[in-house]
């Protein structure tokens, strides 16, 4: 605090004091500004959930109540340009300087970029920091200075570099920068809506945001739960995770801190020959890895929430069947495993990793659902909704990585329930029409005889669902799938242009996808310039357009929404009919959802409105034709029963 720079500190999901390299190096320069600016509209179609807009505002209460002990005030600002609200923070104080910690997700890559040239044009200092990962994006590479496309051979590099051992301490004061700017109160960002509130009073039993409760979950994890991690992970019922994935999305929890709290540990059960203890720590840190990983993805390869890693992927003919889509939300499926998985989700905004596979393998390998309609429903409903990871498991599991599950590979639910709930009783909690199903066939109920459902007031086709589709049907249909991916790809190659029969858009003209291998990429792998300091931003070549508490109750009901479900279309239209569907759990709201470029990927949303409007003609070419179809007989339907 010895200088007399003024600084704006743009804190984003780094909503921490300790070990926050923005922070501490604006408190040594001089006086500090912070701020944290809402701006909906540049959320675009990754506006956050409900759950997760829940954990923001209450980590923002905290960290404001933080800075404010520290002598500085947090400013919140909501608007529709995040950079015009930051030169009036500028102006307002005379700062010379903004500092902000890294975010690595293809949105915000381009965003801060922008915002980056446009400060210094005007002669504004502008640095950016690493608050989020243990090592940047571009430090880690090949011996031929190329990314690394398979987890493995990423994190092994990462574990044999040496990390700086010191984390940084919380400024013991904050010099303010003086100023006046357009504040709102954390209601007034709305973050919550009213009709939200009930839900997340839940929330607020079982989990506790903010920096100095993820400091507590930490200590909590690593010296209670840690050791038995290992053996603890495959349960998918209780609290057999750390639970700490909310605290790292949103900066809470520096992920140094974790790393090094873990690896102290690690010594000291090598020292004591404790092999549990090892192997807990190692399969840990692997999961801190695979976040890193996340990250480095998504830099390498901005398109990854749009389309495949592997270029073969965009052949693949989805099934973009609205129907399955919906039984799958909502849990009625008719497998037991996957459907209390998914009432879960609805209910906690929260899944266990091993649980999130499950399903997320189901949709895409026995519904042939597109993995972006998945990955864009984990955006909205998980509590630790994080874009990256979220992107990174989907393309996981649907063989979009080299290192992935194979396409081919289909797991049976039932033989999963049997190893990761053994008992039932995850499905018992979840699913209570099936809690007196004996265990034998609890995770089959189709195949127990007459008496024993009668007996379990269970029948199958009306108070639960029948298998929505038979397992070897569909192994058949997916390999099908395959051989015709296959063959429009040969197609294609041969005549060397664009598959146009592909279900899923493609929404990155004029940037090709690469044809990864089950080997290192040596040749296509995205260049990064930056200054040496600073965050690298990816240049695209020929890119036209790149722009729980530990204890969780156990008795949080599933609350059923009020109002219809639409399935929202491309570039914010919205089909017609009424979706009486439970909606998600973390859905936003439609009003403040923007409307993207036809060129964006097609998802379905989830539309509480019931002013949703119907579907306008022009629109309809940009909509896949299995659903244009589907809508079209839908709206025809309706139109006669009329």
């Amino acid at each position: 605090m010895g200088g007399s720079i003024k600084t704006v500190v743009w804190f984003r999901r780094d909503l921490r004091i300790e070990d926050n390299p923005a922070l501490a190096a604006a408190a040594k320069d001089g006086s500090i500004f912070p701020v944290y600016i809402w701006c909906p509209k540049e959320e675009g179609q990754f506006y956050p959930g409900r759950v997760s807009r829940w954990w923001l505002k209450q980590s923002l209460v905290h960290l404001k109540q933080s800075l404010k002990s520290l002598g500085a005030e947090l400013m919140l600002i909501k608007t529709d340009s995040i950079l015009a609200s930051l030169l009036e923070c500028i102006e307002a104080v005379g700062a010379t300087k903004v500092v902000f910690s890294h975010l690595y997700d293809p949105v915000s890559l381009v965003r801060d970029n922008n915002i980056k040239e446009k400060l210094v044009e005007l002669g504004i200092s502008v640095q950016s920091y690493n608050g989020d990962l243990l090592y940047e994006p571009w430090e880690v590479h090949d011996e031929n200075g190329q990314a690394f496309t398979t987890f493995e051979a990423y994190w092994n590099k990462c574990l044999h570099f040496q990390m700086q051992p010191v984390l940084l301490l919380p400024p013991w004061k904050l010099v303010p920068a003086s100023g006046t700017v357009t504040k709102f109160s954390i209601g007034e960002l709305g973050l919550e809506e009213e009709s939200e509130k009930s839900s997340n009073a839940l929330l607020g039993r079982v989990w506790f945001p903010g920096w100095s409760n993820a400091e507590k979950a930490l200590t909590e994890f690593v010296e209670l739960h840690l050791l038995d991690y290992s053996k603890n992970r495959l349960k998918v019922g209780g609290n057999s995770t750390s639970l700490l994935s909310p605290y790292l999305h949103y900066g809470e929890l520096s992920v140094r801190k974790v790393f090094q709290y873990v690896r102290r540990k690690h010594v000291l059960w090598t020292k004591e020959g404790n092999s549990l203890g090892e192997d807990s720590v190692a399969l840990f840190l692997k999961a801190i890895g695979l976040r890193e990983y996340s990250r480095y993805l998504c830099f390498n390869f901005p398109f990854t929430h749009e389309r495949s890693i592997l270029s073969n992927l965009k052949f693949f003919p989805w099934h973009a069947d609205q129907t399955y889509f919906k039984a799958w939300r909502q849990g009625r499926t008719g497998y037991p495993l996957v459907d209390a998985g998914m009432r879960e989700l609805w209910a906690t905004g929260w899944i266990h990793n091993r649980v999130r596979v499950i399903v997320s393998s189901f949709a895409v390998k026995v519904l042939l659902l597109p993995w972006k309609w998945g990955m864009k429903y984990f955006w909205d409903t998980l509590l630790d909704a994080d874009l990256e990871s979220d992107i990174l498991g989907w393309q996981y599991v649907s063989g979009s990585l080299p290192d992935g599950h194979e396409l081919k590979r289909l797991d049976s639910p039932e033989v999963q329930g049997s190893k990761f709930d053994p008992e039932g009783e995850y499905v018992r909690q979840w699913l209570p029409e099936l809690a007196r199903i004996p265990t034998e066939w609890i995770h089959h109920p189709w195949d127990a005889p007459f008496p024993v459902l009668k007996a379990s007031g269970v029948e199958m086709g009306l108070n639960y669902p029948k298998p929505i589709i038979e397992l070897d049907l569909a192994r058949e249909r997916l390999t099908e799938a395959i051989f015709k991916m296959w063959e429009i790809e040969a197609a294609a190659t041969a005549s060397n242009i664009n598959c146009t029969n592909e279900v899923v858009v493609d929404n990155s003209e004029g940037t090709e996808n690469l044809a990864i291998s089950a080997t290192a990429l040596k040749t296509n792998a995205p260049r990064a310039t930056v200054s040496s300091n600073d965050q690298k931003v990816p240049k695209i070549e020929n890119s036209e357009n790149h722009p729980l508490n530990r204890k969780r109750s156990q008795h949080m009901v599933e609350e059923k929404p009020q109002g219809d479900n639409l399935l929202k279309l491309k570039n914010g239209a919205e089909t017609s009919r009424r979706d009486e569907d439970i909606c998600s759990t973390a859905e936003s709201s439609p009003v403040k959802k923007q409307t993207t470029s036809i060129d964006s990927f097609c998802v379905p949303q989830l539309c509480f409105s019931s002013e949703c409007k119907s579907l306008p003609e022009h629109e309809s070419s940009v909509l896949e034709q299995p659903l244009r179809e589907q809508i079209d007989m839908e709206q025809s339907s309706r139109k006669d029963s009329n």
